[in-house]
């Protein structure tokens, strides 16, 4: 099994309501750990709503191309349709920032994600669950990264604490870092 890394965001109709959904969904692929919620202000186009964000890990035995082919079946049952502004308001966006430690450089897919790095609404859930988390290209942790970036984008944690989801998507699941994930009142 290989822990995988996943930004989830959304910011069209209830965004918190989807983005809870996303995680009990990922749940179904492996034991998934997930950060709290994020409250971001939009990159690109200022003119839409803020974005709800989180991260969650989760352990597949998936190759990456399988695992993203996943992702993108979750966006289109959430309604997602990839036309528009890159930018632009979505109803689910799911990207796979990290498998592992794999570099990975194909025509659908580049792993790490290739901004994940300079991203507050990535690093910020990132560190919460997984501080420790080394990037395969630069070899710096989650909690590195999100200490020197220079993203004036605002970030807000709207959900209090992270939690772990079984495979089920419920409550009680094992953290993919090996330790304990509980939900802080």
């Amino acid at each position: 099994m290989t822990t995988a890394w996943v930004g989830i965001g959304a910011n069209l109709g209830d965004p918190e309501r989807v983005v809870r959904a996303a995680i009990r969904a990922l749940g179904e692929l492996g034991a998934v750990c997930a950060s709290s919620l994020y409250r971001t202000e939009p990159q690109g186009d200022a003119n839409q709503p803020w974005f709800v964000n989180a991260v969650v890990g989760l352990e597949s035995d998936l190759a990456p191309e399988e695992l993203l082919k996943r992702l993108q079946e979750l966006e289109r049952a959430a309604g997602r349709v990839r036309a528009g502004p890159h930018w632009g308001p979505r109803e689910l966006d799911l990207d796979l920032l990290l498998v592992g430690d794999a570099v990975l450089e194909t025509p659908d897919l580049c792993l790490p994600h290739p901004r994940f790095h300079e991203r507050r609404f990535v690093l910020e859930p990132l560190a919460e669950i997984a501080p420790e988390l080394r990037d395969p290209r630069s070899g710096k942790s989650a909690l590195e990264l999100l200490r020197g970036l220079d993203d004036p984008l605002r970030s807000d944690r709207i959900l209090d604490g992270s939690s772990k989801y079984n495979a089920n998507g419920e409550e009680g699941g094992s953290s993919p870092q090996g330790g304990s994930v509980a939900r802080r009142s």
